[in-house]
């Protein structure tokens, strides 16, 4: 599945597509352990779409913690903080 599809997904049916590729892939290398998995890139494809999923997961996540932050000093570095400790002496 694209990445565009998966944003276009709610929260709980991400969960739920990243368990079940969870298990997909853990039946996948079962299966290539017991040398009964014919095509191996089976498992690199469970794996991307397991990252895709994570990555629309943590965007989600990040774009709310983004909007958690006060806007006030937010964007300081710790540089910043340096310069106008040196400025105040």
């Amino acid at each position: 599945m694209r990445a565009k599809e998966l944003r276009e997904r709610t929260a709980e049916e991400l969960e739920r597509l990243l368990e079940d590729e969870k298990d997909s892939l853990f039946k996948a290398r079962l299966d290539n352990a017991t040398h009964q998995l014919n095509n191996t890139s089976e498992i690199r494809k469970h794996r991307r779409e397991i990252a895709r999923i994570n990555t629309v997961i943590g965007e989600r996540q990040a774009a709310v913690s983004e909007s958690d932050t006060p806007q006030g000093n937010a964007g300081a570095s710790a540089t910043d903080a340096e310069a106008s400790r040196r400025d105040e002496e």
